[in-house]
């Protein structure tokens, strides 16, 4: 198993629930190689936000679990972290808990001769992500064509949020 999506897959499988048993949720694992080294990072969740010691809980949580199945061949490097203010929306939920929400969206191929686009999120379809543009036109992006879409702080929303 030395595909990366494998690896992550993988990782997801076995963690969820040793995340969940932390009384956290995963909300997203990487695989990725930075300056020579494997690096398995896992993005953790809880409503509230993060702390230090929900990272260290979860990285002696799972540490056990990696080491007995082995999912990541060779040495490598665990992170674990918050997602962050400027998240990707992975799951399904993610979508839907930020509808409304200001989003940035870069697609693999060109979706009207453009792979990037900032907008609302408005809704989520089975085939496409759909955003509202600065003109207010609705736009249907291709899930298949999806590299990421991020949430976009904006001091307006943390305003509207929280002032």
């Amino acid at each position: 198993m030395h595909n990366k999506e494998e690896i992550v897959k993988a990782a997801r499988t076995l963690l969820t629930p040793v995340v969940e048993a932390q009384q956290l949720e995963l909300y997203d694992v990487e695989f990725l190689q930075e300056y020579g080294r494997k690096i398995l990072r896992l993005y953790i969740e809880k409503e509230g936000g993060v702390t230090l010691d929900d990272c260290e809980r979860v990285n002696y949580a799972v540490e056990p679990v990696l080491d007995a199945n082995d999912p990541v061949p060779g040495a490598y490097v665990l992170e674990v972290s918050s997602p962050g203010i400027e998240r990707k929306l992975v799951k399904d939920a993610h979508y839907a808990k930020n509808i409304g929400a200001e989003v940035e969206v870069k697609l693999s191929k060109p979706y009207e001769r453009q792979k990037k686009f900032l907008g609302t999120l408005f809704s989520l379809e089975e085939d496409a992500v759909v955003i509202t543009n600065e003109k207010g036109e609705k736009l249907q992006l291709p899930r298949e064509n999806l590299l990421h879409c991020r949430l976009v702080y904006s001091s307006a929303h943390e305003e509207i949020n929280h002032g």
